[in-house]
């Protein structure tokens, strides 16, 4: 199922209204107090609320802007990361109390972050590029550490990793799979890639996106038929769109890798 962006959209606007009820909330405070120290407090606190809703209005205004001219903003979309972030846990807290699932919000935020990746019309050299992949897409049979060094891969075929080495020998990028988080970040400090075309779950690719921002990432979601952090698949042309994307400012028409038997991710 294709994940709109106007989801995360929605629930960011809806926290927005959240923060305007606190400030409507800190005036009455304001004027209903009469000690001095209780009205000083509450005015610091009252201005410094403002300002932070006003930078948050003017991200999501501008994220909106962006995402609807299809056009980049670069300082808007600044001001939009920082609504984001800032925003993020309220969103997420909003959407379970309406009934929406974490990973489906995450999903949205991932779709709206390629769209903005996008509209950046980025060029990247080969050389530049990261194709990050998760461990868990490794057959769980293999004797084979790769986490260490990607090229102990015996590229038997029996899982996607061996279509990854191809693809990263077709265009020439880096591969690299990561354990978790933190040697995900490791491999980014290493290689200091311009961009980055992320595979992963919901929560991983969420989390690796801001924990790299500015940096350009292209995420791809994978499949879990055997469930979560087990034998995973991927998309594999959507992978390959999003390295050609890097490099050329758009996609091909025929993917040179083909991705039976890998399953269906989330578009890029």
């Amino acid at each position: 199922m294709r994940i709109k962006k106007r989801l995360f959209i929605g629930l960011l606007a809806l926290s927005l209204l959240f923060i305007t009820a606190v400030l409507a909330g800190s005036w009455y405070l304001l004027v209903n107090h009469t000690s001095f120290l209780n009205r000083l407090l509450l005015v610091l606190g009252f201005f410094t609320m403002a300002v932070l809703f006003l930078i948050i209005a003017l991200g999501i205004g501008g994220l909106v802007l962006i995402l609807w001219q299809e056009r980049s903003r670069p300082f808007l979309q600044r001001l939009g990361l920082i609504a984001v972030n800032t925003l993020f846990p309220v969103a997420l807290a909003l959407g379970r109390r309406l009934g929406v699932k974490a990973e489906t919000i995450k999903a949205s935020f991932i779709e709206m972050n390629n769209q903005l990746v996008r509209l950046q019309g980025l060029l990247v050299e080969p050389g530049k590029i990261l194709l990050l992949a998760p461990h868990c897409l490794q057959w769980s049979g293999c004797p084979h550490k790769i986490t260490v060094d990607v090229y102990n891969c015996r590229r038997c075929g029996r899982c996607p990793i061996d279509s990854l080495h191809a693809l990263a020998e077709r265009y020439g990028v880096r591969l690299a799979v990561a354990t978790g988080g933190t040697l995900a970040r490791h491999f980014v400090k290493q290689y200091r890639p311009r961009a980055v075309v992320a595979i992963a779950c919901e929560r991983d690719l969420t989390s690796g996106i801001q924990d790299t921002q500015p940096m350009p990432v292209l995420g791809v979601l994978n499949s879990r038929p055997h469930g979560p952090c087990l034998n995973t698949q991927v998309n594999l042309n959507q992978v390959e769109q999003a390295i050609q994307f890097f490099l050329y400012g758009k996609t091909i028409n025929q993917p040179h890798v083909r991705s039976e038997g890998w399953g269906v991710g989330s578009s890029v």
